[in-house]
């Protein structure tokens, strides 16, 4: 067994470790029964990155069960589910854009993500349940149409209040700005990208695909409250 280590400088692992990776496939061919295993600090690494997408996806379920509990309909838990998975794609877009290399940190602001949109996804969910129940006792006509204008509207000023302050609040960090910054500048990164992402979605992705889902009275007999 040989062993190799070195210090990294100037530089992370997720760069060093793939162009190590690739210098040593090209130019290194090993005779047969040999093999090279990289271990320290990408090991941990890797066997983080592992315990933290197993969080992610229990995370991910949870937040589906308590859904499913709380509304009891199975289309809506799933459409909050999927509108929140959304949500990391904007974590990735930023993450990409900034080339900051997926870490524990950035896995860390997908897991919160995950979480804020899809408390955001209930609350908005809620408030056109309500409406719309009310609307349907008032015998009002297009009744889903004004409980999802209605949802969007009471929910607007909190949602923006929400990212905008955590986007100036973390942007120093995603910045780099400050003592010990640079470490959780993927985790501030990751949560800024999620939050711009999630706005549209909060805003016009799921109120657009609940009026789909209940443009029928069907939706309105099934959760008005029995008397």
């Amino acid at each position: 067994m040989g062993v190799v280590s070195a210090r990294l400088e100037g530089s992370d692992l997720g760069s060093v470790i793939p162009a190590i990776q690739k210098n040593i496939t090209q130019k290194i061919n090993l005779p047969q029964g040999y093999h090279i295993e990289y271990g320290g600090a990408y090991a941990q690494q890797q066997q983080s990155f592992k315990e933290l997408l197993i969080i992610l996806i229990t995370s991910s379920l949870l937040v589906f069960c308590v859904i499913l509990f709380v509304f009891k309909q199975f289309r809506i838990a799933i459409l909050i589910l999927v509108v929140a998975v959304l949500g990391i794609s904007g974590s990735f877009l930023a993450l990409f854009i900034t080339k900051t290399p997926l870490n524990v940190g950035s896995y860390t602001g997908l897991i919160m993500i995950v979480g804020i949109i899809g408390e955001n996804a209930i609350f908005t969910f809620l408030q056109f349940k309500q409406r719309a129940i009310e609307n349907q006792n008032n015998n009002l006509e297009n009744s889903v149409d004004e409980a999802v204008v209605y949802a969007i509207s009471t929910r607007l000023r909190p949602k923006l209040m929400t990212a905008l302050g955590a986007i100036i609040a973390l942007m120093p960090l995603a910045l780099g700005i400050g003592a010990g910054a640079q470490l959780h500048q993927p985790l501030a990164i990751a949560v800024i990208g999620g939050f711009l992402v999630a706005l549209p979605l909060l805003l016009i992705v799921l109120p657009s695909m609940m009026r789909i889902l209940y443009r029928s009275s069907t939706f309105i007999e099934k959760v008005q409250p029995d008397h």
